[in-house]
């Protein structure tokens, strides 16, 4: 993130400026977080308990483990997933279109790098206290077997990063929220059902399988199942790893790009 420059090229992103909109979103989350609760904590609580243990006593085993821990990671990564796009849909929006908070802060010393790296820092920060707090239930589920698990929560705000960052970029752009609907509909649901999370990707057909290797939650989720389970993910863990990095950077540099383009409007 240090490296997005600003649209007027003056200089990279300042960390003052950074800490300033970051704080900015906390105190506005610290007003309405208790509408996430269920998104953020409860919901995934019960999908784990309804689909860990409920599904699970029908399933039995995956990859020689109970279907619950196998689960797990899959969920978590889900979490982090949804909750970046989640954040980074209606609130990038709102602060464009509705509330203008965007040209506001533009007319202050914060910049259009500011912008995008404390939006993002306010996510990791959103996904980390979700994800803490699921890591507790999972291990008094007994869900965590590997001394590698406290690795999930980096993993996450991977995930988090690699969707938020584009999503970032596409809320900046788009004139209606409608279009909401449709990246939710074909890009996140889609993204949740067969990225690995409730079952192997190895068992969709070959024809279908890249389709899920493109996405940033197959690789969050099979970076967690190693770390919860301890055992070898599908590919290299640099491998996985890059992936990651490449769609947050690469969402990173869309975004400003996005930014810089609605704030000259």
């Amino acid at each position: 993130m240090a490296a997005v420059g600003d649209a007027r090229g003056a200089r990279p992103v300042s960390p003052a400026s950074t800490l300033a909109v970051l704080e900015r979103a906390l105190t506005v989350y610290r007003r309405v977080w208790r509408g996430s609760v269920f998104s953020g904590f409860l919901f995934p609580v019960m999908f784990l308990v309804a689909f860990g243990i409920g599904v699970g006593g029908r399933v039995g085993q995956v990859g020689g483990v109970d279907y619950l821990a196998w689960i797990v990671p899959g969920v978590l990564a889900a979490t982090a997933f949804q909750t970046a796009v989640g954040e980074c849909a209606f609130p990038v929006f709102g602060d464009f279109r509705w509330t203008r908070a965007y040209h506001a802060m533009r007319a202050t010393p914060v910049r259009v790098g500011d912008m995008v790296a404390g939006w993002l820092l306010y996510i990791v920060v959103r996904v980390e206290i979700a994800t803490a707090a699921f890591l507790l239930v999972s291990a008094l589920f007994g869900a965590l077997r590997s001394p590698w698990a406290p690795l999930t929560p980096l993993v996450c705000a991977l995930v988090a990063l690699a969707a938020a960052a584009p999503m970032m970029g596409v809320a900046a752009r788009v004139e209606h929220d409608g279009w909401f609907a449709l990246v939710f509909r074909f890009v996140v649901i889609p993204s949740t059902l067969f990225g690995g999370v409730f079952f192997p990707v190895e068992r969709l057909p070959a024809v279908v399988r890249p389709l899920a290797w493109l996405s940033p939650l197959w690789h969050g989720a099979e970076l967690n199942r190693a770390a919860t389970l301890g055992g070898v993910p599908p590919w290299p863990v640099a491998a996985h790893l890059g992936v990651l990095v490449a769609f947050a950077a690469a969402g990173a540099v869309l975004a400003w790009r996005c930014f810089s383009r609605r704030l000259e409007d």
